[in-house]
């Protein structure tokens, strides 16, 4: 059989003609979706419908996710234009964490049609300005929490985000667009080391120190009034849900509604997992790992996997890029991991986790130089790649078994 693997915004077909299992997220039925958003908006969870809430404050702070986030930021604040427009005090920041600032089609396909009419009340927050930050205390675990300091400025904030699995947060969305979404580069370093836990993994969050660091933060902002909106994507990106009111309330409920999307049964795991990382989320390779790290949830011991990503923007913050490149072996990036840690190691020691138990290839725009640094092994085409796979493991006297994630930085496959 033939199956279609997207590369950037375009798809390869891959002929499959070995026993096979293709995971990718369930395709819930989808209702309308202004219908959707007007509903969430006018009947939310523990909170006043989203008109009274606005109509209460004299200030308003917007949080919205970056663009490596397909959170449908556009269709909500198009549903929420006429109100907002109406305010008198509005502004909106970008929630980067330690990503870059966004570019100006970023900023288009965040904002959408009312950017050109908001430009000038937009801000990017910039975790790396240390003056801009406030310091809220020590977390549970020992993190420094700094935050961006117009979020207490405001006092009232409206948060927009988007549900979904997240490979060692447990989840993205809610909490998640303050810490670490404005929150100062220390603390965003200082929580991501907790990824090297065993416990920071995805679906948990209880006992996650990375999502624990979230929760406390939100604690220490108890007096804040926010109004939560939180949307959970079917793999196309079209609007499955929307939750909205008290964030705590609206992030749970939107945690089931994202499990029956993106939680999908095997029946066994293979020796060839393929995992693509699909647009956006394919805009550079240190996004992409975590079409890696879910497809690790499919792949036996010995086996291979396959890395599919154009990685359209590069390598992405190249800290662990360095870290890996200036490493032998993967072993030897977890030591150095574990005696000396710096914002992005934690994706260099989980890529080298996988690297020290099965091998790992990458079908990528990206240079062969790049990717060996990476510790992955540079492939000719996404075919060409698969093909290979099964000679080698024929070659080991096994019978092939794929796992093919499409979906891969979406899919969260669990063994039936």
């Amino acid at each position: 059989m033939n199956v279609k693997i997207p590369y950037g915004k375009d798809f390869v077909d891959l002929e499959v003609n070995i026993p096979h299992e293709v995971l990718s997220p369930n395709e819930p039925e989808v209702g309308d979706e202004s219908g959707i958003i007007s509903h969430a908006l006018s009947h939310p969870i523990g909170r006043e419908p989203f008109d009274e809430f606005v109509k209460n404050t004299n200030s308003l702070l917007v949080i919205v996710n970056d663009a490596t986030r397909p959170t449908p930021t556009a269709r909500v604040l198009q549903e929420m234009k006429d109100i907002l427009a109406d305010h008198p005090d509005v502004k909106f920041i970008v929630a980067t964490g330690a990503h870059r600032a966004p570019t100006e089609d970023e900023f288009r396909f965040i904002f959408g049609e009312i950017y050109d009419e908001m430009k000038e009340q937009i801000f990017v927050h910039d975790a790396r300005k240390d003056e801009d930050m406030e310091y809220l205390g020590v977390s549970s675990n020992g993190t420094e929490m700094y935050i961006n300091k117009m979020v207490r400025q405001a006092g009232n904030i409206l948060v927009i985000g988007s549900v979904e699995p997240h490979y060692f947060a447990g989840y993205t969305g809610g909490r998640k667009a303050f810490l670490p979404g404005v929150a100062g580069y220390k603390t965003i370093e200082m929580n991501h080391k907790h990824a090297l836990s065993n416990a920071a993994q995805s679906l948990a969050l209880e006992g996650n120190p990375v999502a624990e660091d979230m929760t406390d933060a939100m604690e220490v902002l108890k007096d804040l009034n926010i109004f939560s909106v939180q949307t959970v994507l079917t793999a196309d990106h079209g609007l499955y849900a929307m939750t909205a009111g008290d964030l705590l309330e609206s992030f749970d409920a939107a945690v089931d509604k994202a499990n029956e999307v993106f939680c999908t049964k095997l029946s066994k795991k293979g020796n060839i997992v393929l995992s693509a990382a699909p647009y956006p989320m394919d805009i550079d390779l240190y996004q992409s790992q975590k079409a890696l790290e879910n497809g690790r949830l499919a792949l036996e011991e010995g086996g291979i996997i396959i890395l599919v990503s154009k990685c359209r923007d590069g390598v992405g913050d190249d800290t662990f890029l360095n870290l890996l490149g200036s490493s032998a072996t993967c072993n030897e990036v977890m030591e150095k991991t574990s005696e000396c840690y710096k914002l992005g190691f934690h994706k260099a020691a989980r890529m080298a986790q996988i690297g020290t138990w099965a091998k790992m290839w990458a079908v990528s725009d990206l240079d062969s130089d790049v990717l060996k640094s990476a510790k992955l092994e540079s492939q000719e085409g996404i075919q060409e790649a698969f093909d290979k796979a099964i000679d080698l493991i024929k070659e080991q006297g096994k019978e092939p078994y794929a796992i093919i994630l499409p979906q891969g930085s979406l899919t969260i496959p669990l063994i039936e």
